[in-house]
């Protein structure tokens, strides 16, 4: 396991994120690297960071294919009092007509277009904490589509959190990339850790896949699977996160890897029948 002993525990995650992964990381923890610390980090589907933001690596790469979150990301490191100081005004004006009023920005790309990075990044923070069941989901046009959740006092604005992550964010040696997984991790090689927690398999599309247009398919799957395999022969220690299915486990079926199941409670999810406790698998290429 990590050493976790310096780490700042305000340095969490400031996001709700389908598939988060906060409530399963002792178990994740329990298959890190014994050497950890003496490797580069790399985590080419960020979302909202959980082992990233708990293991506080010193050197890391990390990268996700929505573009609106790695720029909150972005903004935290570069610009946090901004944007705490836009935070400020959603939680002030936040109410269910408010809320529609800022999902709606992104209907029109010429007003969109026109937002500063600072409340690109507030927007997707606030609908992130005031949407139902903090599900974060856009439509195959790429646009928010998530009702109003009727919280009653949402963090809108956890200062301390912001400012713990701005200070990690400012002082660690962190990159921070918007694109494809595969690019993220080419330079990983000896010496370096991959953490890959890509949009879960679901064959009945009942896990929530749904933050970016178009998906996460079979032939991403596969694809990831090739990575994870050409990563493993270039010589960096690999760990998968996925759904223990069998589709999953023929396609990681090579006698270097190895399976491990731990169970997950899941709540946030496009369909109800897909939330509560539901198998997942571990996957890692050392022994």
């Amino acid at each position: 396991m990590a050493n976790e002993r310096r780490n700042n525990p305000l340095v969490k995650p400031y996001l709700k994120w389908a598939g988060g992964k906060r409530q399963i990381l002792p178990e994740i923890r329990e298959h890190l690297p014994q050497n950890f610390r003496g490797l580069y980090y790399h985590e080419p589907f960020l979302g909202a960071g959980a082992l990233f933001l708990n293991q506080q690596p010193r050197r890391a790469v990390v990268n996700d294919n929505n573009a609106e979150l790695v720029l909150t990301y972005k903004v935290i490191r570069e610009q946090v009092d901004d944007l705490i100081g836009v935070l400020s005004v959603h939680k002030e004006r936040n109410n269910e007509k408010y809320y529609y009023e800022i999902r709606e920005q992104d209907r029109d790309r010429e007003v969109f277009n026109k937002l500063t990075d600072v409340q690109k990044a507030a927007r997707l923070i606030y609908l992130n904490k005031t949407c139902f069941n903090g599900l974060y989901r856009v439509n195959s046009q790429g646009l928010f589509n998530v009702p109003y959740g009727k919280y009653t006092n949402p963090a809108i604005c956890d200062v301390p959190v912001l400012r713990a992550i701005h200070n990690y964010l400012e002082n660690a040696e962190i990159e921070i990339l918007h694109g494809d997984f595969a690019d993220a991790v080419k330079n990983a090689g000896r010496k370096t850790f991959i953490y890959f927690d890509p949009p879960y398999y679901s064959p009945n599309n009942t896990n929530f896949t749904g933050y970016l247009a178009g998906g996460f398919g079979d032939d991403e799957q596969a694809r990831l699977r090739d990575v994870f395999v050409e990563r493993t022969d270039a010589g960096a220690k690999c760990l998968l996160s996925n759904s223990d299915t069998q589709f999953i486990r023929d396609l990681y079926d090579d006698g270097r890897f190895e399976f491990f199941t731990i169970k997950a409670k899941r709540i946030i999810n496009s369909d109800s029948t897909g939330r509560g406790e539901v198998d997942e698998i571990l996957i890692k290429n050392w022994r």
